[in-house]
């Protein structure tokens, strides 16, 4: 093992602070993006699940459907 104890573990010769600083906001910022991550992944969620209730209740409140499009037989003279 490198360091003689496990205070000088923690000191790192003077360059502790900075390192386990460096550790703390990484392991911050990474707890942070998940919940955030969660967070986000259920409200888009939440969001589609009232958009499918709203097209399934406008889907519920119209009539039958009216034709597009009419065909009718025209009769051609072969003269």
């Amino acid at each position: 093992m490198a360091f003689d104890s496990f205070s000088a573990f923690i000191t790192m010769e003077g360059h502790g602070p900075y390192v386990w600083a460096s550790y703390a906001v990484f392991f911050v910022l990474m707890v942070m993006m998940m919940i955030l991550s969660v967070r986000s992944r259920k409200a888009i969620i939440e969001s589609c699940r009232r958009g499918y209730e709203f097209q399934a209740d406008k889907s519920k409140v119209t009539t039958a459907p009216t034709p597009s499009a009419s065909f009718a037989r025209v009769n051609v003279s072969q003269d």
